[in-house]
């Protein structure tokens, strides 16, 4: 079964059992995929999917630190609530042990030596990780090892 079909049963489950937060998630995030495919002008894939879901997890990371920041708490609440259910459909994270070994075999592989060298490593890195990991944790795990 696909993401997108996971999606649609889990909605269809969360509105019968009345969970209104499971259900506007859920709809927010078949939107977001709903309007990448029209900007695409094609199905995406579960690959894609997870891309969209993982966008959608950061965003609520981002604002739950700003929520924390400007001390709203009832809103830090709700983003968590979130960020739960859309945690659910995302693959499971990557360790950092396994993160550091495909960092070092890159860095191995291209010859990397110096900080100069980060543009070679970094999107060879992010092919193998996306949708595991984040980002910023692969890009300071890359300059750690090349510094």
């Amino acid at each position: 079964m696909s993401l997108k079909e996971q999606l649609q049963k889990d909605m269809v489950t969360a509105m019968k059992a009345r969970d209104e937060l499971r259900v506007n998630v859920i709809r927010l995030l078949r939107g977001m995929i709903r309007k990448l495919e029209i900007d695409q002008k094609k199905d995406l894939d579960d690959k894609d999917v997870i891309g969209v879901l993982t966008n959608a997890a950061k965003q609520r990371r981002e604002a739950i630190k700003a929520y924390a920041d400007g001390g709203r708490d009832d809103l830090v609440k709700q983003e968590e609530a979130e960020l739960v259910i859309i945690s659910e459909y995302l693959p499971e994270a990557m360790g950092t042990d396994e993160l550091e070994q495909i960092i070092t075999n890159i860095i191995t592989e291209t010859g990397a030596t110096s900080m100069k060298d980060i543009g070679k490593v970094m999107p060879k890195v992010m092919q193998q990780v996306k949708g595991r990991t984040d980002g910023s944790q692969v890009q300071a795990m890359v300059r750690a090892k090349l510094s």
